[in-house]
C-alpha cells in the first residue's frame, strides 16, 4: 500500500469520527434522545430542558464528567466487570506508551534509514517496516535489545494489574452486602426414586450428609407458560400506570386488531388493562395445571445457613458416581438461566460437541470474506478476476479508496455478526447463568477474531500461493511466516482505524438505537420500558480490545507506526467506555473478574507469538545469535505465565478463608435477618412465598429476592 493511500484511508476515519463525535455531543442535549444516551439516569428521573442554542452546539461536557467519577463510584454504578473493562484500556496505554516511545522514536528512523524523504507519498508503508533492513545490518540489534525491553515490562505491567485486580475484588467482595447466591448451590443429576419424590430425596441426602449447615431447598419444576405469563403480566401493568400518569387527551387511541391496524378505536388504558386480566385468567389456569402435574426435575437449588457451608458442599464431591449430585455455586437469582437447568449429562455432552463442530465451520467458512477482503487488498489479483473493472481501477482516487479503506470496511461489517452467532451458540452449550454464557461466547469469538482476522488474513495473502512449498519443505514456514506478518502491516493499520476509531464514535453515538426510539417515540404506540438500559456486549467488544493488543505486541518491531494510531484508539476509548458504562449500560450478572484471566493469558499469547516472530526475522535477516538469544526470554515469559496462574488464578475461582470468614460471621448474625424481613410486609410476604412456589421464579425459600408492586402481585397471584 502506498503512503497516499493510507492518507486516504487515515482522512476518511478521521473525518467519520469527528462527525460522529460532534453528532453525538448534539444528540445526547435533545431531551427526547434520553432513553438512548442516559437510559440509566432515564430511569429514575427526567432530563433536564437546556437551552435552545446549547443543545444545537457540539461540546465535551460529557468527557469531562466521565472522566471526572471517583473509582468508588464507578464500581458502585458499572460493577466490577466494567472496572475490569477498563483496567484493559490503563493496562494498554502503559505498555504500549513505553513501546511507542522507543519503536516511533528508535526503531522507525532505523527501518527507514537509507530512504528519501523528498518522495514519501508515493512510496509504500514497507518503508517503514523491519523489511527495509538489510540482511546482516548490526541495527537489528536494536530491534533485540526492544524485544527485551518490550518483554520486560509487558509482564512487570501484567504482574501488578494481576495482583491489584486480584485485591480490589476482595475488596469489592468484603464491602458488597450479602446475597442469596452466596448461600446457595446448584445440585443437578438429582437420582429419582420411585418410593420418594426428588424433593424428599434432595431434603433427606443433605440432612445426612451436611446436618450442621443445611437450611432449605427449592426444586425446579416445569413451569410450562406460566412463567411467560408473569412476564407479560409484570410489563402489562408497567403499561398500564404508565398511561394512567398522562392526561387523557395525550393518550393516542389506538386500533385492537392485527398490529393496531385494524379494528375499531379504543382507549389505550382500557386495551391494556383488559388484556391484563386476561393474562390473569390464564396464570389462574396455568397454576392449577401445574398443582395437578407438579412436573419435578433433577435439579435443585440449596441454601445453606453459612457461605462457608455452601462453599464447601460446591466443592466436595457428593458421590462415588461424578455424574450424580453434581454441584456447583449458584449464580445470582436474575443471572439464572433456565433452559439447560434439569438436561442431563449426555444432552449437555452432545450440545457441547455440535457447538464445536458448527463454530469450526463457521471459522471455514469465514475464509470466504477474508480471501475477498485480501483481493481487494491488492489491485493486480482484482484486476485478474474482474477484468471488466481496470479502467476504473486505474482511476487514482478510486484505487486509494479500495486499497486503503473498502478492505477493512467489509472485514469489519463482517465481523458484527459473529457475536450473536456465538452468543445463540454459548446458549446451546448447556450453560445455567447469562453470565456464563456471555463468558462462553467472549472466548469463542476471542478465538475466531484471533484466527479469522489474524492469521486467515496474514496467511490468505502469499502464504496460501505458496501452500505447494510449505508441505513440500516444512523448514522454511518461519521464514515464510517471517516475511509474510509483516507484509501485513499496512491492512491491519487501516483496520486499526476503522474497526477501532470508526468503531468507537459509532458505538458512542448509538446510531442504531436512536433509529429505533425515533421510530417508537413517532410512529408506534409502544410504552416506554422503565428498564431500557442493556447490558453490556462484553463478548463483542472485549475481543476486539485483545485483537489490538495482539496487533500492538507483534508489530511494536516490525512496523512500530502502528503504535501511535493504537495509542489514540486506547486513549479516546477509556474515556469513551467510562461514559457508556455510567450512563448506558446496566450491570445485570456478573462474572465477578473471571474476565481478567482471559485477558492475562491472550496478553501472554500476544508476548510469545511477537517473540516468536522475531526469532524468524532476526533468522531472515540473517543474524542467527539474535534468534538464539530470543529464545531465553520466550522460556521466562512461560515461566511467569505458569508464577502468575499458581499465585493468582485460584483467587478468581474462590474467595480466600483467611480474608472473608471473619466478615461473613458478622453480617450472617446480623444482615441477613435484617435483609429477609426489610423486603416485605407480611401481605406481600404470603403472596410472593405462593406464587414463587408456583412459578419456580427464585430459588431461596427464604430470601425472595423478586421486588414486585403489591397491586400486580395481588392481581396475578391466587
Amino acid at each position: 500500500m502506498l503512503v497516499s493511500a493510507f492518507l486516504t484511508s487515515v482522512g476518511i476515519n478521521v473525518g467519520l469520527c469527528i462527525l460522529l463525535l460532534s453528532l453525538y455531543s448534539i444528540l445526547k442535549k435533545q431531551p427526547g434522545n434520553v432513553n438512548v444516551y442516559a437510559p440509566r439516569i432515564a430511569a429514575e428521573e427526567r432530563a433536564k430542558e437546556r437551552g435552545s442554542l446549547e443543545r444545537f452546539v457540539p461540546s465535551a461536557g460529557w468527557i469531562l464528567r466521565a472522566w471526572r467519577a471517583s473509582e468508588d463510584e464507578f464500581l458502585e454504578v458499572a460493577g466490577f466487570d466494567a472496572y475490569v473493562f477498563l483496567r484493559i484500556y490503563v493496562f494498554s496505554l502503559r505498555i504500549f506508551s513505553f513501546a511507542a516511545a522507543i519503536g516511533v522514536f528508535v526503531l522507525l528512523p532505523i527501518n527507514y534509514f537509507g530512504k528519501d524523504f523528498s518522495d514519501i507519498p508515493n512510496q509504500s508503508l514497507d518503508s517503514f517496516t523491519i523489511a527495509n533492513v538489510q540482511s546482516g545490518s548490526k541495527r537489528l540489534w536494536v530491534h533485540f535489545c526492544a524485544v527485551y525491553l518490550i518483554s520486560g515490562a509487558a509482564c512487570c505491567l501484567l504482574y501488578l494489574e494481576y495482583r491489584g485486580i486480584a485485591a480490589k475484588r476482595l475488596a469489592y467482595f468484603y464491602s458488597s452486602p450479602p446475597q442469596p447466591n452466596h448461600f446457595t448451590i446448584l445440585v443437578r443429576g438429582i437420582p429419582k426414586f420411585d418410593q420418594y419424590s426428588m424433593s424428599d430425596t434432595v431434603e433427606e441426602f443433605f440432612t445426612q450428609y451436611h446436618p450442621s449447615t443445611y437450611l432449605s431447598h427449592q426444586m425446579v419444576y416445569h413451569t410450562g407458560k406460566v412463567e411467560a405469563l408473569m412476564h407479560e403480566a409484570e410489563m402489562l401493568y408497567k403499561k398500564v400506570l404508565q398511561l394512567k400518569e398522562k392526561p387523557r387527551f395525550q393518550r393516542q387511541h389506538q386500533r385492537e386488531g392485527f398490529l393496531g391496524l385494524f379494528g375499531s378505536k379504543v382507549d389505550p388504558v382500557d386495551h391494556y388493562t383488559k388484556k391484563l386480566e386476561n393474562v390473569e385468567e390464564n396464570v389462574r389456569s396455568g397454576q392449577l395445571d401445574f398443582l395437578q402435574k407438579k412436573k419435578e426435575v433433577p435439579a435443585a437449588f440449596v441454601s445453606f445457613k453459612s457461605r462457608y457451608g455452601a462453599t464447601v458442599a460446591s466443592k466436595i464431591p457428593q458421590s462415588t458416581n461424578p455424574l450424580l449430585w453434581v454441584t456447583k455455586l449458584a449464580p445470582e437469582p436474575q443471572d439464572v438461566y433456565r433452559p439447560f437447568l434439569s438436561a442431563p449429562y449426555l444432552q449437555r455432552w452432545i450440545s457441547r460437541f455440535v457447538v464445536m463442530v458448527a463454530v469450526f465451520f463457521l471459522t471455514i467458512l469465514f475464509l470466504v470474506p477474508v480471501l475477498f477482503v485480501q483481493g481487494l487488498a491488492q489491485l493486480d489479483q482484482l484486476e485478474k478476476f474482474l477484468p471488466f473493472l481496470k479502467k476504473i481501477l486505474t482511476t487514482k482516487v478510486i484505487s486509494q479508496v479500495i486499497t486503503g479503506y473498502l478492505p477493512s470496511l467489509i472485514l469489519l461489517l463482517f465481523m458484527k455478526t459473529v457475536p450473536p452467532i456465538m452468543m445463540l451458540f454459548s446458549a446451546m452449550q448447556g450453560s445455567v447463568s447469562n453470565s456464563g454464557k456471555q463468558k462462553s461466547a467472549c472466548i469463542k469469538v476471542l478465538y475466531f477474531t484471533i484466527w479469522n482476522v489474524f492469521f486467515a488474513t496474514v496467511l490468505s495473502g502469499s502464504a496460501f500461493s505458496q501452500l505447494d512449498n510449505f508441505i513440500s519443505n516444512p523448514k522454511d514456514i518461519p521464514r515464510k511466516l517471517a516475511v509474510v506478518v509483516p507484509g501485513q502491516a499496512t491492512f491491519f493499520i487501516t483496520y486499526v482505524l476503522t474497526s477501532g476509531w470508526t468503531g468507537l464514535s459509532v458505538e458512542i453515538t448509538r446510531l442504531f438505537p436512536l433509529i429505533v426510539d425515533f421510530f417508537r417515540r413517532h410512529f408506534s404506540n409502544s410504552i416506554e420500558d422503565d428498564d431500557c438500559a442493556p447490558t453490556f456486549p462484553y463478548h463483542q467488544d472485549l475481543p476486539k480490545v485483545l485483537l489490538f493488543g495482539l496487533l500492538g505486541f507483534t508489530y511494536s518491531l516490525l512496523a512500530p507506526l502502528i503504535l501511535p494510531f493504537l495509542l489514540i484508539y486506547f486513549s479516546v476509548g477509556f474515556i469513551m467506555y467510562r461514559n457508556q458504562m455510567l450512563n448506558i449500560y446496566l450491570p445485570r450478572f456478573e462474572t465477578s473478574g473471571q474476565y481478567w484471566p482471559i485477558v492475562h493469558n491472550c496478553t501472554i499469547f500476544s508476548l510469545i507469538f511477537m517473540q516468536i516472530i522475531t526469532i524468524g526475522i532476526f533468522g531472515l535477516k540473517k543474524l542467527p545469535l539474535a534468534s538464539g538469544l530470543v529464545i531465553p526470554v520466550t522460556i521466562i515469559t512461560l515461566l511467569f505465565n505458569n508464577y502468575c496462574g499458581k499465585r493468582f488464578l485460584a483467587m478468581f475461582d474462590n474467595y480466600p478463608a483467611e480474608r472473608i470468614l471473619p466478615v461473613l460471621q458478622t453480617r450472617e448474625r446480623y444482615g441477613r435477618l435484617a435483609m429477609i424481613e426489610a423486603q416485605f410486609d407480611d401481605d406481600d410476604r404470603a403472596i410472593l412465598d405462593n406464587l414463587l412456589y408456583v412459578t419456580g421464579l427464585t430459588y431461596v425459600v427464604d430470601m425472595p429476592q423478586i421486588t414486585l408492586d403489591h397491586d400486580l402481585l395481588t392481581a396475578v397471584a391466587e
